[in-house]
């Protein structure tokens, strides 16, 4: 499975729900070799995997499974490559919601996804600071001292160990944005709609990317 010389190889994860099509495109405008795909055989072979989502966390989580893209996504994160979660891709990651109780997400950042508390409007659908706890991170590097990204969600993660919250935002309390696990890394928001701030993360993964697939060549 040959791709461009240069470009990083990333495969997007089609589950069939929502509008994946624009992260692909995002993260192709920066670069990469972006394909949606639902063949298990591609995410294997690829430099980087993300999972985009929008909905539902319990119907999100029926259709990765229905599509047989679970299990993929489980390897790509055992391998060691980038693998990057957004918006409920990133609530995915978790290993439950209070939004869908009985529905299990694929615990590879063990926590909860909590409702945001009462007393503001949800969803929040409006761009927000981000504040940054892990700037030194490669996915965070160059976004500015004042990172605006966009959202649009009514629940946030809550994980069990509070150090792999890479940002915050302020919305009624203290929301948590960004997530870096080993090799995962996960944003609330949305940076495929988050003008130059968001692009330049998906820049970042892009070449963190590329980072890795030399790395494998040279070992």
């Amino acid at each position: 499975m040959s791709e461009p010389a240069g470009r990083p190889l990333v495969a997007v994860l089609d589950y069939g729900i929502g509008n994946l099509h624009s992260a692909q495109k995002a993260i192709e405008r920066m670069g990469a070799d972006a394909r949606l795909t639902t063949d298990a055989g591609l995410v294997a072979a690829a430099d980087g995997v993300v999972l985009p989502g929008v909905g539902a966390f319990g119907a999100c989580m029926d259709a990765l499974r229905a599509t047989g893209l679970e299990q993929p996504a489980l390897d790509a994160v055992a391998s060691g490559r980038p693998f990057l979660g957004i918006c409920v891709g990133m609530q995915m990651l978790f290993s439950a919601s209070e939004e869908n109780e009985h529905a299990a997400g694929l615990d590879l950042i063990p926590g909860t996804v909590r409702w945001i508390p009462a007393g503001v409007k949800r969803p929040q659908m409006q761009w927000n600071r981000l504040d940054l706890r892990l700037p030194d991170d490669p996915m965070l590097t160059e976004l500015g001292a004042d990172p605006w990204v966009y959202f649009v969600h009514s629940l946030h993660g809550v994980p069990d160990d509070p150090t792999v919250v890479a940002a915050t935002c302020e919305y009624g309390s203290t929301l948590n944005a960004a997530f870096r696990l080993g090799n995962v890394f996960a944003t609330q928001f949305h940076p495929e709609k988050s003008g130059p701030t968001g692009l330049r993360l998906l820049e970042n993964f892009v070449g963190v990317c590329a980072t890795a697939r030399v790395s494998d060549v040279a070992s």
